[in-house]
């Protein structure tokens, strides 16, 4: 997505400073996207007969999401480069740095596995809790971005309603699978 920036004021008044800004379309996508992912990777923890490690599952969690930031943004930098701007620019680095709500969107979950690691509590817990945290941030995102388009609150809702479904789609398919 392109940067945003203030043109300038009317004929004969200097332009104002240039103001950079991650839009919130941006902010959405790559925050819903990492909470999406964090929870699949978190509920992807429970392998059968393996002993918990969550200081190590901890890391693997955050190590993806910086890894599927960078090729998210890279793949930007590569449809540029397709569409016929070959021309290396500061541009292409911004790309691959605004997908840093992603990475952003997994700290809850890296927050609650860590206090797993501390002994505060089990690593299934921790997970259970990350599920739950992640699938109420989805509606919330959801219901935010209704209401910053202008819609009311019962539409909001279930557009929140409807995102949350995705958390729920991933917590019924742990239990299934666990």
């Amino acid at each position: 997505m392109p940067d945003r920036a203030d043109s300038g004021g009317p004929d004969g008044v200097a332009p104002r400073a240039v103001v950079r800004r991650q839009p919130p379309e941006q902010w959405l996508f790559s925050g819903i996207y990492g909470l999406v992912l964090a929870s699949a990777l978190v509920a992807a923890l429970d392998a059968g007969g393996e002993e918990a490690d969550p200081g190590a599952d901890t890391l693997w969690l955050l190590l993806t999401a910086l890894a599927s930031s960078a090729a998210h943004g890279y793949a930007h930098v590569i449809a540029q480069r397709a569409s016929g701007d070959g021309a290396a620019t500061t541009s292409r680095l911004r790309s691959v740095l605004t997908e840093w709500p992603l990475v952003v969107a997994v700290l809850p979950t890296v927050g609650l596995l860590l206090a797993s690691v501390a002994g505060w509590w089990t690593e299934e817990a921790a997970a259970d809790a990350a599920l739950l945290f992640n699938t109420t941030a989805l509606f919330a995102l959801g219901t935010w971005a209704a209401r910053t388009a202008g819609h009311g609150w019962p539409s909001s809702c279930l557009a929140g309603a409807l995102d949350m479904l995705i958390g729920l789609v991933i917590i019924l398919a742990n239990s299934l699978i666990h």
